[in-house]
C-alpha cells in the first residue's frame, strides 16, 4: 500500500521556474511541492516551450501559468505582479535555469568569450538575485529560495567548463542572500544534484560518460532522480528546516564524498 504524503505545505504558494519537460529538475520540485499540499505557479520559456510545459502545469493544477525569459525586459516583473495580484504573497521560489552559448559551453574556459561569459552569468546567476529582490517583499511570513547548482562549482569536472565558475558564483550568491534575508525569516539554499538526464545537461560534452562515472562512484550505486531533488527542497521549505539556511545541499547519492 502506497503511503499518501502528509500535506506539510498546505496553503503555501510556490513559484517554480525552469520546467522544460517531464525530465526537468524543476518539474520534480513542482511535483514534490504539489504532493505535499502547495499551490503552484509555473513558467515556461517561450511559445516553442509552451506545448511541452502546459500539460505538466495542468497536471500539477498550477493556478498561475506564464511565460518567462529572464533575458527579456519586463517578463520577470510581470510574473511577480501576477503573483501579487492573485496570491498577495509567496512562500517558496525555485530557480532552475542556466544557459551559456553552445560554443562557449563546449569550449574550454580559456576560449570562453567575454560575451558568452556575461550571458551565462546573467541568466544562470544574476537572474536569481533579481528574483530574490522581487520575491522578498511577498514573503511576509518568511519563505525559502532555492537555486540549482552542481558539483562542478566546488571541484573541477572535465567538460563542465564555463558553468563551473558560474555555478560557484551562484552558490556564493545563495550564501550572501541567506545573510541579507535572514532577518526577514527567508532562507536560501543552493541544491547540488548529481548528474541527471535533463535536456540542459545534454549540451555538455561527454555527458553520458559523466552519468556512467556517477553510477560507478556513488556509494548507493545508482543515480538520483528529479523527485529526490524535489523532496529535498520540499523538506527544506517546511518548518522542519526552519533553522537551515545558506547551505549547498548535495542530492547525489554521496558522489561528492568520494575522492
Amino acid at each position: 500500500m502506497t503511503e499518501v504524503p502528509r500535506p506539510v505545505l498546505k496553503d503555501k504558494k510556490a513559484l517554480v521556474i525552469g520546467i522544460a519537460n517531464e525530465h526537468s529538475i524543476a518539474y520534480g520540485c513542482a511535483k514534490a511541492f504539489r504532493e505535499v499540499g502547495a499551490e503552484l505557479a509555473v513558467t515556461y520559456l517561450n511559445d516553442k516551450a509552451k506545448p511541452y510545459v502546459e500539460p505538466l502545469a495542468d497536471e500539477l493544477q498550477a493556478s498561475i501559468f506564464m511565460p518567462l525569459d529572464v533575458a527579456r525586459p519586463g517578463e520577470l516583473e510581470s510574473v511577480f505582479a501576477q503573483i501579487e495580484r492573485q496570491w498577495n504573497h509567496l512562500d517558496i521560489l525555485v530557480h532552475s535555469i542556466a544557459f551559456a552559448p553552445r560554443e562557449d559551453l563546449q569550449g574550454g574556459l580559456l576560449d570562453c568569450s567575454s560575451e558568452g561569459f556575461s550571458i551565462a552569468m546573467d541568466i544562470s546567476c544574476h537572474s536569481f538575485i533579481r528574483m530574490a529582490r522581487l520575491a522578498a517583499p511577498l514573503m511576509t511570513d518568511g519563505g525559502a529560495l532555492f537555486a540549482m547548482s552542481y558539483h562542478g562549482a566546488q571541484k573541477v569536472v572535465p567538460n563542465y567548463n564555463v558553468m563551473g565558475p558560474v555555478k560557484a558564483a551562484l552558490e556564493a550568491t545563495c550564501r550572501y542572500l541567506a545573510f541579507e534575508l535572514g532577518p526577514r525569516k527567508i532562507r536560501v539554499h543552493a541544491i547540488s544534484p548529481g548528474p541527471l538526464k535533463t535536456r540542459a545537461a545534454g549540451g555538455l560534452k561527454d555527458f553520458d560518460r559523466m552519468l556512467n562515472d556517477a553510477v560507478e562512484r556513488s556509494p548507493v550505486g545508482e543515480l538520483v532522480d528529479i523527485m529526490d531533488v524535489g523532496f529535498a527542497c520540499a523538506f527544506l521549505a517546511t518548518p522542519y528546516g526552519r533553522r537551515l539556511t545558506g547551505q549547498t545541499l548535495y542530492v547525489d547519492g554521496g558522489i561528492n564524498i568520494m575522492a
